[in-house]
């Protein structure tokens, strides 16, 4: 498909679309249960118009991503879930067609796994008195090895494996749970660095879930949102299962308000989570805007 740069007006939608992309997926390369060409695979088979890559604070999967799009035709968006917070609030935000190679971006990356491991490490020692578990079995969850960024859902997964929980989201309600006292927060560059840092590298920045209570019993304020818009802020992840009716119209006028993009996605994690691939999208005429600002094109 094609990308012209000739639209001058966006028309926010009022409704989620009925086909369009799903910019906000999963892999193995953080802790999802597909591969890339899995994901690809099955973004096909539920007849999107395309898809996203966008793993937890890393690139590694783009390779095989790219690779398994341009032998099907499947169009592709490369992108990265970035851990943040603002304040206490613990922010996800989504980069979309950033250059990888730009040092900072890079270096973001790099610290924040780093200290992604070390954190879960940590939340695994405080578990062993408890449960049985250990290092080595979460290592086992970990499918590509140094490459995966490796965080608490690779911890549930080692509980399913030992038998205490029936799968990862029974342990994100129980052991795993922000709110138990295993819980460790991940030291993260704040949400307004992160908007710099995606810019300054030629991407395209959203807020992901930025109404889903469930996460957090503090969501971004409108004041907050502004804040990040004036930074240089694209969109907000409108279309998301966490975002109930009432953040969804909430999150809509902010976009008015701040010229934001209005993006959906599932958060798809393969058998990881229950969002469905596709349940969530992002329809053309804000794909083609993402694609105008990005420094990297899509494949197509």
């Amino acid at each position: 498909m094609g990308y012209d740069s000739g639209m001058t007006h966006y028309e926010i939608p009022g409704e989620p679309p009925e086909e369009g992309w799903d910019i906000h997926c999963h892999t193995v390369f953080s802790d999802g249960t597909r591969t890339p060409g899995g994901m690809v695979d099955q973004a096909l088979r539920c007849g999107l118009n395309g898809v996203a890559i966008t793993d937890h604070d890393t690139n590694a999967g783009w390779h095989d991503a790219v690779a398994a799009a341009s032998q099907s035709g499947m169009p592709l968006l490369r992108g990265t879930e970035i851990t943040a917070a603002y304040g206490s609030i613990s922010v996800h935000m989504l980069g979309l067609l950033y250059d990888p190679a730009n040092e900072r971006i890079a270096g973001m990356f790099s610290t924040t796994r780093r200290k992604r491991l070390l954190r879960t490490q940590h939340m695994v020692e405080r578990m062993a008195k408890d449960f049985p578990i250990t290092w080595e079995k979460v290592e086992q969850q970990v499918k590509e090895g140094s490459r995966t960024t490796v965080g608490r859902p690779h911890i549930a997964d080692a509980l399913v494996a030992a038998g205490v929980y029936r799968n990862r989201s029974e342990a994100f309600a129980g052991a795993v749970s922000a709110q138990s006292k295993y819980y460790i927060p991940t030291p993260s560059p704040t949400a307004l660095e992160v908007v710099e840092t995606v810019k300054q590298a030629g991407g395209v920045v959203i807020v992901a879930h930025p109404g889903d209570r469930r996460r957090n019993s503090t969501l971004l304020s409108d004041e907050q949102i502004g804040a990040l818009a004036d930074a240089g802020l694209d969109g907000l992840e409108v279309w998301h299962r966490g975002n109930l009716p009432d953040q969804r119209r909430r999150l809509l006028e902010l976009a008015h308000r701040y010229g934001l993009l209005v993006t959906g996605g599932s958060d798809w994690h393969g058998d990881g989570k229950p969002n469905a691939l596709g349940e969530n999208l992002t329809d053309e005429a804000t794909i083609r805007l993402i694609a105008e600002r990005g420094v990297l094109p899509p494949i197509a």
